[in-house]
């Protein structure tokens, strides 16, 4: 799926390992070939969430590219997982470079920030229908 660049490495990741924790310096994007991980934050006292299940086709790590400096979650594999690991800069020659596969990640970006939205919403309404029971 990814072009054929410097900067890239296959990567296979056993379940259970940490791939990145939040606060962890941004420095790669990944790519799930397969296996699935779980994205989870944790607040300032301690109370944590998980935020997304992904797998196989899947990109995390997003926030590498757009100059965030540090992991705003941890990435943790929930099954044995093969994974490319996209170089910062690596990623950004290519988004440069390969339209096509920009378009393809521009799609998957927006994809993603729907379906948190999506998320956010009905657990906000959920939530509020509780409270008013």
């Amino acid at each position: 799926m990814f072009p054929a660049q410097i900067g890239r490495a296959e990567k296979l990741v056993p379940n259970g390992r940490t791939i990145f924790a939040q606060g962890d310096s941004c420095d790669a994007v990944f790519y799930i070939q397969s296996g699935k991980v779980k994205l989870t934050v944790v607040s300032a006292t301690g109370k944590e969430a998980t935020i997304a299940i992904l797998s196989g086709g899947d990109f995390f790590g997003e926030d590498s590219p757009a100059r965030q400096r540090l992991r705003v979650a941890t990435v943790t594999a929930l099954t044995d997982c093969s994974l490319m690991r996209i170089e910062k800069n690596a990623m950004l020659r290519v988004l440069h470079a390969q339209h096509t596969f920009s378009d393809l990640f521009v799609e998957h970006l927006l994809s993603r920030n729907i379906r948190y939205q999506e998320d956010l919403i009905d657990q906000l309404f959920h939530s509020s229908e509780r409270v008013r029971m």
